[in-house]
Formats: structure tokens, sequence, C-alpha cells
């Protein structure tokens, strides 16, 4: 604090010439321990908004790790991040105390724990005045674990811990959280501050340091420091145009740094030549870092291998192209993250396509991992993906996303979108759009404009719609552009025909939009000469009929490339001679793949499975459409042959779902199927399908799913003597209604679902209800409720009964594997179905039960578990049943093994037979795994 009264004196001076730019000071003391940071602290906050204000807000961020209900909470919990939610008290951060006086008035502030301050003026503050406000106040700051600000052991990292303006919200009356997604919220201000710190450590940020521990200079964006004990590398460019200095917040290999110095004067000369000047400092974090390089590239490691993609020096060149881009267009531009992210996003993809354009145009996706040898060969040739280039990655996580009905539309807040559409759609979709306008009307002529839009804001908050409007008036075609802000991308083109017409080729397109979208045609002779068209369209015009030179032409593609995100890349392509003119050619492929859309692909998938104890192993081959990506029109068929009986069995299906963009339902599906194998020794069954589903619409980012189905389900099955015998039945038909809706929370886990399900001879209403919370890390609590009632049972036997310990599997949805094992280790197999009792209680039922399942953790991977329950049968009193026991979870939700102790049938380690007792789960389903690996991104 020795410095105070010097740096105020000179900080006030300074005031005098800031016009009308907000001016802030700050004398800051980091504890010994780097625990708290003691503020002192004054801001000098004009009125720019249009009219007079009586109250001022302040941003108090720090609160935001204040406790387990805050905004960032739930976001980190989307995130699957649970480490907040569980920290202890010393790790979170918040505002200890705080006083803060002007001229006039003494504030009240006794709500520290929120993030928004807001300050009842005395007199309001007129258009154009300013106001001094004087704070001095303490903050307890938060692990660094958490969003990568905060406190290590190793060293300290501030930003937006200091209490600022909202400078997006002139008004001072919204409510602004902080949500860890780098939004910048004091642009244009002048900033001058002292760090006070503990003996050997030292600061470097974004500001221009003047003196020992003192920083100072003009910020677009928010005051970034790292305090440690280590001093981190400083890159210089000078160039004949600019002279930038490049500060880094972590430590690098002198190799890294080698490559560094090599790559960094290209990188920024070429986004100088793209959107004009050059910043004199760029402070890149180790945070910043991570979330702006260039995804996909990646060494791939298995087991004790490691698969290079690229080599070292190519993913320096590629990283922090992305890197730089970035952080170079957040010090030019400023911008409200939450509603114009995309611009900044779009503009950095931008830039990187234009980038790998020149200097990796012919660069694989996969890069070289298509030439690793194995044995003697490369087995990635065998997959399209080992073609698919690296400029084809901005198309094709687009189309990933869409073909799901994931996708957002780009002018979503921020804040909504999933992580990966973060990624795709923020970044690649625009960036894709902003590349095609660029290659229609000239990239020179769209790089000027970007340039002298850029320049005209310099230092003003940009709104990016009157970029778009000024980029139609120069290139009338992208008058759509703005139309995709708003609504999630479905315009599409497609190839319909072609015919030869004296000395002239006549293509007919179809686009299914009224925009006058232009598309790039390209032909192709068999010798591998191409010729590029630019085809223009008109409003309402959704047929064009277009003529080129009747040439060498072998085949005829629209917006080859991915250049333009559409949702069917199948349709852009024809064949001019040969059988499959004017259609597509079939390519039948092993093992799933990136789809290629230039052909009708047939995967043909060798499959080995381990069916039941009857089938065996089950040896057969999959037939099927569907790629890596999701398809609408998706047929699978898998005959198998049986080692356990010697004859073939095996599954069929066709399905068609729609995938309305903008609607409560995400996909309507209709489907028909059939299946054939053994359910016991000499025994099959046969089942024909027909369903109908529908998936409702939900936030990508949310955890909740819902659902509808219905289905008519017909069964043939074989009897043996003893069953004809029990008149069991032979054929059956199974109708069923239902509905399910789950939250996946990461702490509060819950389910719900209620069917219906009939026959000729019995009708029944079932409902099941499931709740898991999480009450320490990995430590959970779950409760399962079910109910259900035969509102008519007219059956000859048990077989449709709800089961009590035992599921009886009537339906073949269960993959038990001991599909009619009574006894041995098959017959113990558990499934949590009907009553969900562990203990081997006797019995079925035939008219309602209720059961309630408890399961907690202890310790590790012993849980213990309780059921309860009441049933009844027909002509009987109702009975109260209930078992206990431990639970082994060997492989969570996997393989899970159930030590019964003690039931309504007594204490059952004392039973002779007590190994028969013990029951397992087990599943064996990968979309399981898939499902729950995905989850936070979308």
């Amino acid at each position: 604090m020795k410095k105070f009264s010097t740096v105020i004196i000179s900080f006030l001076g300074f005031v005098q010439i800031s016009a009308q730019k907000d001016s802030i000071f700050i004398n800051a003391k980091l504890s010994s321990d780097r625990k708290t940071l003691d503020v002192e602290q004054r801001i000098i906050y004009h009125n720019n908004s249009p009219k007079d204000i009586d109250s001022l807000k302040l941003l108090n961020w720090i609160a935001a790790y204040n406790n387990r209900k805050t905004p960032l909470v739930y976001r980190k919990l989307e995130d699957r991040n649970n480490r907040l939610h569980f920290a202890k008290q010393d790790e979170l951060g918040k505002l200890l105390e705080i006083n803060i006086t002007s001229d006039k008035q003494n504030f009240l502030t006794d709500k520290k724990e929120t993030e928004n301050l807001y300050l009842p003026l005395a007199t309001p503050l007129k258009v154009g005045e300013s106001v001094v406000l004087n704070l001095k106040y303490k903050l307890q700051l938060p692990d660094k674990k958490f969003t990568g600000y905060g406190t290590s052991d190793i060293n300290t990292s501030l930003k937006y811990f200091f209490i600022v303006p909202d400078h997006f919200d002139k008004d001072n009356h919204l409510n602004r959280h902080y949500l860890d997604i780098e939004e910048s919220v004091s642009f244009n201000t002048f900033w001058k501050i002292y760090l006070s710190l503990p003996a050997e450590f030292q600061a470097q940020g974004n500001l221009d340091q003047t003196a020992d521990n003192l920083f100072e200079g003009y910020l677009d964006s928010d005051p970034e420091f790292i305090i440690s004990k280590e001093k981190f590398p400083v890159i210089n460019v000078n160039s004949e145009s600019f002279k930038t200095e490049i500060k880094l917040g972590y430590n690098i290999s002198d190799q890294e740094k080698e490559n560094l110095e090599f790559f960094l004067p290209l990188h920024l000369k070429f986004i100088e030549d793209r959107i004009g000047s050059i910043p004199e400092h760029l402070f890149i974090s180790e945070k910043f870092r991570a979330k702006e390089d260039f995804f996909g590239n990646n060494d791939i490691n298995f087991w004790k291998f490691n698969f290079k993609l690229f080599t070292d020096a190519e993913k320096v060149d590629q990283d922090y192209f992305g890197i730089i881009s970035k952080k170079v267009l957040d010090e030019k531009i400023i911008a409200d993250k939450q509603n114009h992210h995309w611009f900044k996003n779009g503009l950095k993809s931008y830039l990187e396509i234009q980038y790998l354009k020149k200097f990796y145009r012919d660069a694989k996706l996969l890069g070289n991992l298509t030439e690793t040898k194995v044995l003697g060969i490369k087995p990635v040739k065998f997959f399209h993906a080992s073609e698919v280039k690296l400029l084809d990655r901005y198309g094709l996580a687009y189309q990933y996303i869409m073909t799901q009905n994931l996708d957002q539309k780009i002018g979503e807040r921020f804040s909504e979108l999933s992580n990966f559409n973060d990624m795709a759609i923020s970044n690649f979709e625009t960036g894709s759009l902003f590349s095609y306008t660029a290659d229609k009307m000239g990239e020179n002529q769209f790089n000027n404009l970007v340039k002298n839009y850029i320049s005209k804001n310099t230092d003003t908050q940009v709104n990016p719609e009157v970029f778009l409007k000024e980029l139609a008036e120069q290139e009338k075609s992208s008058e759509y552009f703005s139309d995709f802000l708003k609504q999630k991308n479905r315009d599409n083109f497609r190839l319909k025909n072609f015919r030869t017409k004296n000395d002239a080729v006549e293509i007919r397109i179809v686009k299914n939009t009224s925009e006058n979208i232009p598309a790039k045609l390209e032909t192709e002779s068999r010798e591998g000469s191409k010729r590029s068209y630019w085809v223009e369209t008109q409003k309402n015009e959704r047929l064009k009929t277009f003529e080129i030179p009747a040439e060498d032409i072998h085949k005829i593609t629209l917006n080859n490339g991915y250049i333009f995100p559409e949702p069917n890349y199948r349709d852009n392509y024809l064949y001019t001679k040969g059988i499959f003119a004017n259609s597509k050619k079939i390519k039948f492929k092993l093992i799933k793949d990136i789809p290629n859309p230039e052909f009708n692909e047939i995967y043909l998938n060798p499959r080995v499975r381990f069916s039941n104890a009857y089938d065996k192993f089950l040896l057969g081959m999959n037939f099927r459409n569907e790629s890596l990506f999701d398809q609408k029109f998706a047929y699978s068929l898998t005959p198998y042959y049986s080692t356990g009986t010697g004859k073939m069995v095996g599954t069929g299906g066709v399905s068609y779902s729609f995938l309305p963009a903008e609607s409560f339902i995400r996909a309507l599906t209709f489907g028909v199927s059939a299946a054939h194998f053994h359910y016991d020794y000499e025994l099959a069954y046969s089942r024909a399908s027909a369903s109908a589903g529908i998936s409702f619409q939900k936030p990508p980012r949310s955890t909740v799913s819902r659902g509808l189905s219905v289905s008519y389900n017909y069964y043939q099955r074989d009897l043996s003597a003893k069953m004809i015998a029990n008149r069991d039945y032979d054929k059956y038909n199974l109708w069923s209604v239902g509905y399910g809706y789950t939250d996946n929370q990461m702490i509060h886990e819950k389910s719900m679902s209620i069917s219906t399900q009939g026959m000729e001879d019995y009708n029944k209403i079932t409902g099941e209800a499931f709740y898991r919370w999480e009450f320490a890390p990995r430590q959970k609590l779950s409760l399962r409720l079910f109910a259900g009632y035969f509102v008519r049972n007219e059956t000859r036997n048990n077989t449709f009964n709800y089961g009590i310990s035992r599921v009886s599997d009537y339906s073949f949805s269960y993959n038990l594997l001991g599909q009619s094992a009574t006894e041995g280790l098959l017959s113990q197999q558990y499934i949590l179905a009907d009553g969900g009792f562990k203990s081997f209680i006797p019995g079925s039922v035939n008219q309602w039960i209720t059961s309630f399942n408890l399961d907690t953790s202890v310790w590790k991977m012993i849980h213990i578990y309780a059921d309860a329950g009441v049933y009844k049968n027909k002509n009987f009193d109702p009975k109260f049943i209930w078992d206990s026991g431990l639970k082994v979870r060997v492989i969570p939700d996997f393989l899970e093994v159930y030590l019964p102790v003690q039931s309504s049938l007594g204490f059952e380690p004392g039973f002779k037979d007590y190994g028969k007792r013990i029951r397992y789960t087990l599943i064996l389903n990968l979309g399981t795994i898939i499902n729950a690996a995905r989850r936070g991104w979308y």
C-alpha cells in the first residue's frame, strides 16, 4: 500500500483526459497464503445511457462461488462437473466485507452474497455526467480447480473477481450472473492496478507493466493476472506493420517456443491481412489456450501405443493459429457474448478455414494416422474417414449434431448452447457461412468489409446484424444470413437430374427454401479435371435450371466439401454416364464409418456376441445403412448362426424418423421389426413388431428427456410338452402405450414412467418412479417406487403376471442370459423390474403389487439395500414382504453382486443353499455406455 498516494495523484490527473471512458484504480494486497485479497478501489463511472439513471449496478461475481445454489454451480453440474457443488467452505470464493462511498453518500451493501450489487443514488446521475465510487473490500479467493480462476498450491489466477460496473447494461437494472463462459463486461475502460504480493511471487497479465507490480492501460476486455514464483515466456513479434508482445501464462518447452517464434509472425500477418491492425499486447492464459486450441488434432493413446495425427510443429501451428485468432478478435471487437457470440466465433472459424485452405488444403482429418501400418497394412485406409479432409471438419460437425435434431439456431443465447453446439454451431456453422459468402463475393472484398467494420467500431460495442446488412448490400445473395440467426438451418439443395441438350448440359436443381441462396456447382471429368460455377437463385425460385457446356463431364456436384451447412449432402451428387447416370452408386463397406455422401452405402458388419444359454454364441453379419451419423430412413438386417442350436436366427427392422426443426417434437419415429431366437433348449420364439414413438424436444443443455411410445407385438413360440399340458400360450398379441420422463441430473437423478399393456386375456397399468441422490462425491442413495395393477385378468396361467423377485420375460426384452432357467447360475441373474426384490421370494402377482426399493452407499463399492412391498393375488389377502442385504458394485451400473442378509424368509446367510441365493446384474449394452459417456456435451 506504500504507493497508494503517488499512484492516486497520477491517476486523478489522468481522469481529466479520459473523456467518457470509465476509469478504475485498484490497490490490492494478496495474503501470504494467497487465500484472501484486500482491495482499495476507485471507480469513475460515466452515465453513457440515453437517459438519467437513479441507481448503479456493480458485478460481485466472486459470489458465484459462494454456495451450491448459484447459476455457476448449476451450469457446472450440467457439464457433469460436481467439484464446486461438493466444495469445502475454505475452497469457496466469497465477498467477506465491503464498504462503498461516494462524495455525496454512503451505500449500504448488506447483501454480500449476491452477484449484482444495486446502489440507489441520492440524486439521479444525468446523461454524460460521472460519479466517483470508493470501495474497500476483502475477498476470499476460490480454489482454482473450479473454473481456472482462483488460487492453487502453485499459483493464483485473477479474473472476474474485482467488483466492476456492467457495461452491457447501461440502465443498470438487469441481473447478470457469472457462468464461466469468458464474457467480457468491463470494456472501454482505463485500468491502473497495483498488486502487493507475497515474497518471491510476481504477476503477469494483459495490462502493460509500468513498474514493479504496477499495471495500467486501456482494455476492451477484463483484466487478467497470473501470480506465480515462475516467470513465464514472452515472445516479441516485430513486423513492418506491427509490433506485438505475446505473454504466456504458462510454461512451454524450448522446442515449442522455437516453433512459436517461427509460426506466430506468420499467424499475425495472415490475420492482419484479413481483419486489420494487430494489438500491441496479447496475454494467453492456460485456460484460454485449452478452450481455443484446434479441436481434434491430439495424439491417440491406446494402451502402450501412441499414434500421432500431426507432427509437433503442425500441432503448434494449428493450435496457436486458432488461439491467436480468437485473442486478437477478443481485443479488437466488443460484443455481448450472450447474444452475439457467433460473430467473433464465426470470424475465428472463417480465419481457420482460410488458413487451412492455404497451408493444409490436402491434409486429412486423421492426419498421419492414415499412413500408419499395423502388421504391414494400413488399416485406416479401409475407411472413408481416411479420405476426409481436415477442411471438412467444419461441415461434418454440424452434420453430426443436425442428424439428431439437437442443433440450435446460431442466434441462441450462448448460455443456452450445449457444449458441442458452441463448437459446431456458434463456431463452425457460422464460419462456414462466412467462408461460403467470401468465396462467392471474393475473399478480398469480404476481408475489406470486415476490416472496415472492425475499424469504425473501435472501442464501441458492435451490433453484428448491422455487419450482415452491410454484407448484403455488397453481396445480395447473402441476404439469407440474417434469417439463419433466428431459426435452425434446414435449407437444402438437391441435384434432381440432368439432360444433354444440343451442345449443353441442362441441370435441374431443387432447393427447399424461398431464399435467394446461391449454390456452387462443380463438374469433374474422368481424368479428374474440374470446373466450378456459381448458380444464382431468385426469391421464391425453388426449381432452378442451369446450363453448362457439354464437355467431358463424368460427375456433377453441388457445394462439394461441405462448404455450405446443409442437412443432407447425399443428394448433391450425380453421375452422367453408365447405369448410375442420374442416380447414386451403391457401395458396400465393412464397419461403421464417416458417411460418404457420394454413395448409397451398405455396411456389412461381422457380429459375434453371446446371446443366452440356448443360442450361446451368435455368429452373423449385420447389413445396415446407418453410418456414424443418424439417418431418417434406417434399416438393419442381422442373420446369425446359433452355435448353441446349429440353426439360423436373427433380427431385422426398418424405421423412418421425422425430425421437425422448430417443434415441440424432436423426433417422430415409425418402425417395423422382426426377431427369431431361442428362449429354452430346442424352443424358439418369433416376434413381429410395429411401433411409433415420439421424443419430445428439449434444450440441448437440459438433462431432461421425455418420450411417448405405442407398439404392437405379435409373438409365436414353441412349447414343451409340459407347457402344452399347462395350457401355455404359443401365440399372443401385445398392445402397449407408455410415457417416460428422465432427468439425468448429476446430483438429483429422476425418472418416471407409466404404461398400459393388454391383449385378449388381460389389461394392466404399470407405474414406476426412480430417484438417485449423490449426497457426497461418488456416494449415492437410490429410491424406487413401483406399482402394477390388473384392470382385467383372465389369463390361463402366470405367464403375464408381475414378478416379485424374478421377471416373466414374455416380451423377450430383458436380455436374460437364462430366459427359462429355474436353477443354476443363470437363474440368479437380477433385473430391476416389477417388484425388484433381490431375495428369492417365491410366487408372482395376478392382481396388484406396490414395492419400494432402497439402495445407498456405505463405503467405496459396498452398498446396502432394502426392499419392501405389498401384493395381492386373486382370492388371497394382501401380503407384506421385505428383504435387505449388501450390494457390491464391481462395475457400477453394469456388473453388480447382491448378497441377501435378512428378509421375510429369515436370516438368509444361515441357509444351507446361501450360494444359490446370491444375485448379480450383468448389462452388456454398448449403447448404454456411449449415452453415459456423452452426457454434458448434448
